[in-house]
């Protein structure tokens, strides 16, 4: 069987922690800020870990090799 590649936008938007949960930056960031609280902003500051349903398709699909 051939290797399977890893999806290149996979490779720069997720991290696998060591427990093996998916790590990505949390939506809602970049424009229309205006519009939402201080509490809003602050909560989506940084990283967060994905839902499980969410990793498992990252895992499987995107980044064959990250587990």
């Amino acid at each position: 069987m051939p290797k399977l590649k890893t999806k290149s936008g996979a490779k720069k938007r997720f991290k696998i922690t060591a427990s093996g949960k998916v790590k990505a930056g949390v939506a809602g960031k970049r424009h229309r800020l205006i519009s939402h609280n201080a509490k809003y902003i602050r909560q989506n500051r940084g990283t967060d870990v994905m839902s499980e349903p969410d990793a498992r398709i990252v895992k499987r699909a995107y980044m064959p090799y990250s587990r």
